[in-house]
């Protein structure tokens, strides 16, 4: 098989159910998503293994669910194929953030991104997922999409925020706060 199609020289790529310009806004969304699984794989290797065996199983789980949200928004109509990204999926983010974030201390001022390699491409990775997000709500506006897929993308954010958190935490490094920030985070 050749990697090469030729098909993409006039602008337009293949989406599920028909062919589109290469800046579709949904190609755009999908686009974007694959970049944060990219951000991901690259994260998944600045993680120690024996101090974070957990999180990199989750790590790829994610980069799996990523690939399925993609697949969602190349869906040109739903009635061509069932959506692969379900409500249970954002549960399970939910629970994760949910465990991660029990073994971190209280913050109540916004944090400064960066402290150890693995943090630091963690919120590379929140960012990414912020932007991907956006992207989904603009093609949402003009066209059907999964809806999971934005719930999805949303509580990826906060996941990416907690284990940024937990990368640093584990590697012995304080959160650092933002300077001018006034408490902005409630207590537990």
């Amino acid at each position: 098989m050749k990697i090469y199609t030729r098909t993409g020289d006039a602008g337009t790529t293949g989406v599920i159910g028909g062919r589109v310009d290469k800046d579709d806004v949904r190609v755009e969304a999908y686009g974007t998503v694959d970049e944060l699984k990219c951000f991901v794989g690259q994260s998944i290797g600045f993680l120690d293994k024996d101090k974070f065996e957990d999180l990199l199983e989750d790590l790829l789980e994610i980069q799996h669910e990523l690939f399925d949200c993609g697949s969602d928004l190349a869906l040109l109509k739903q009635e061509l194929r069932p959506y692969k990204v379900k409500a249970e999926m954002i549960d399970h983010l939910e629970a994760l953030i949910d465990k991660y974030d029990a073994e971190l201390p209280d913050i109540t001022k916004f944090i400064l991104p960066g402290g150890s390699l693995a943090a630091s491409t963690l919120h590379v990775c929140r960012t990414v997922c912020r932007r991907a997000e956006r992207r989904v709500v603009t093609l949402a506006r003009t066209q059907p999409i999964n809806e999971e897929v934005r719930r999805y993308l949303n509580r990826l954010s906060d996941l990416f925020f907690t284990i940024a958190r937990v990368a640093n935490s584990r590697n012995g490094l304080e959160d650092v706060s933002y300077a001018r920030s006034a408490d902005v985070f409630r207590r537990k």
